[in-house]
């Protein structure tokens, strides 16, 4: 699903009227018309420094997005942008669910930063590696909290009790956060060769249908592998449990982080830093005032979420945001060691740009 929460008109340009005769130019014609190719290149610069650039970013749904809703809801990057020296800049945010959907959206092009599970960007890091056109770096961490498998089935209180009947719904098959870390939960709890075991009773269902689904009963679906608000919505419900909750099993993991192309990196690394200073104050400002950054999710996000319940969830200690990714090695080993990846980085940090290691937050 992809929505547009912005974007900028086009001014079509009138054709112009058929090529004249011209008569043969004096040498006073020409010295005027050199003067005047002369002034227009001297002038151009400051014309091409005058047009705003539009830089895209997307984001999500789930709390896991929150400082890029906050850098959007108090223009964050277009005033560290401005200090960085960029002039004018714009921003056409992008709503996006699954990281099929955000992938795709990058590989054709159409983002500058994308927000993303750290699985889907670790898998697309590994496979455009060295390819210029498609190459993509990191750029920060984002956010870190717990997936909780919840169900609405009474008979489901572990991974052993799915069967072929169950229905899990997960944003994006096999490649998606929700997909992936609850591949690695299984690998954990049934053994590393049963990791694919429910993988074939997942559904891609975004987020918010999903919750419907389970709390309705619909659509054959059983159980949900999600992030708060949703798991923390569907468990109010009369008949819904927890079978697992992530923390559990693999500790505290970073579970969505932000890239780029590696060309705009490489070349607009003012960019990189008006991101990563844009996203650090966002940081601050959800640390230092809750009740704020609640209130900019509530009005945000579209959800049936109450304030008081996001200031809930922000008071989990499991739930933190950061420009630093944490634990990444962990889903590159489990990556490499069922074969969606065939090289492996030595570093967490040699997937991100240095501009992050060089980064001093405020």
């Amino acid at each position: 699903m992809i929505t547009r929460t912005r974007g900028d008109g086009k001014i079509a340009r009138r054709a112009g009227s058929a090529r004249e005769r011209r008569a043969p130019a004096t040498p006073s014609a020409r010295r005027r018309a050199l003067v005047a190719a002369g002034l227009s290149a001297a002038l151009a610069p400051a014309l091409v420094l005058a047009k705003a650039r539009t830089v895209r970013i997307s984001k999500g749904y789930g709390l896991l997005y929150l400082p890029l809703l906050v850098m959007e809801k108090r223009h964050l990057f277009e005033r560290h942008a401005a200090r960085q020296g960029l002039g004018a800049v714009s921003v056409d945010w992008t709503l996006l669910d699954g990281g099929n959907s955000v992938d795709d959206a990058m590989m054709a092009g159409t983002l500058d930063f994308a927000a993303v599970g750290a699985p889907g960007f670790i898998e697309l890091w590994a496979r455009a590696r060295g390819i210029p056109n498609v190459e993509v770096i990191g750029v920060s961490g984002l956010s870190t909290t717990s997936l909780s498998l919840n169900t609405n089935q009474e008979r489901i209180v572990s991974l052993s009790d799915f069967t072929s009947a169950d229905r899990i719904a997960v944003p994006g098959i096999r490649t998606s956060l929700s997909a992936v870390v609850l591949q690695m939960v299984a690998s954990k709890l049934l053994g590393p060769k049963h990791f694919a075991r429910l993988d074939s009773i997942t559904v891609s269902l975004p987020h918010p249908q999903a919750v419907q689904a389970l709390v309705r009963h619909e659509n054959g679906i059983t159980a949900h592998f999600a992030s708060p608000p949703f798991s923390a919505l569907e468990l109010k419900h009369a008949g819904i449990h927890r079978v697992v909750n992530s923390i559990d099993v693999l500790g505290s993991l970073t579970l969505d982080v932000v890239y780029a192309p590696k060309r705009l990196v490489d070349a607009e690394p003012a960019l990189v830093r008006a991101f990563l200073g844009a996203l650090d104050e966002a940081n601050r400002l959800i640390a230092q005032d809750r009740q704020a950054a609640a209130a900019i999710y509530v009005a945000a996000s579209g959800l049936d979420v109450s304030h008081e319940g996001v200031m809930q969830m922000l008071a989990a200690p499991e739930t933190r945001f950061s420009v630093w990714p944490e634990q990444l090695m962990q889903y590159v080993d489990f990556l490499y060691m069922v074969g969606t990846i065939k090289s492996r980085p030595r570093a967490w940090n040699e997937m991100f740009a240095p501009a992050l290691g060089a980064f001093q937050p405020s």
